[in-house]
């Protein structure tokens, strides 16, 4: 009996409208939204709900599409998950990856000196 191939996860681009050009740098942020958001993911992945909670929006992505014009890329990772009624679904789950952490950790040294919004 052969058994298929597992698939890689599926992970939605950002903003496939922007080039690497356009994105290279965190432009910086004062919004309260986007500040709690971004705590938020430096200290774990978020599914969307959470992080409408966590951010005090009730629209996540919108909220991470503002992130990603702003500089990062907050990728959106689909896992798959049993719901309370035993069907099976694929949430998505916002992350930073590791370029994202280190722009938003230079911005905010930067934003320490003086530097930054």
């Amino acid at each position: 009996m052969n058994t298929p191939p597992k698939k890689k996860p599926q992970t939605v681009a950002a903003d496939k409208g922007l080039s690497k050009v356009h994105t290279a740098k965190f432009t910086g942020t004062d919004n309260p939204r986007h500040l709690r958001a971004i705590a938020a993911l430096l200290r774990r992945p978020l599914p969307r709900e959470n992080l409408d909670t966590v951010a005090g929006c009730s629209n996540g992505p919108e909220l991470v599409a503002e992130l990603r014009r702003r500089g990062l890329e907050v990728p959106c990772e689909r896992i798959n998950f049993v719901d309370r009624d035993g069907f099976i679904c694929r949430p998505g789950v916002y992350f930073l990856t590791e370029p994202d952490r280190r722009k938003v950790h230079q911005w905010q040294a930067k934003r320490k000196q003086g530097g930054a919004a």
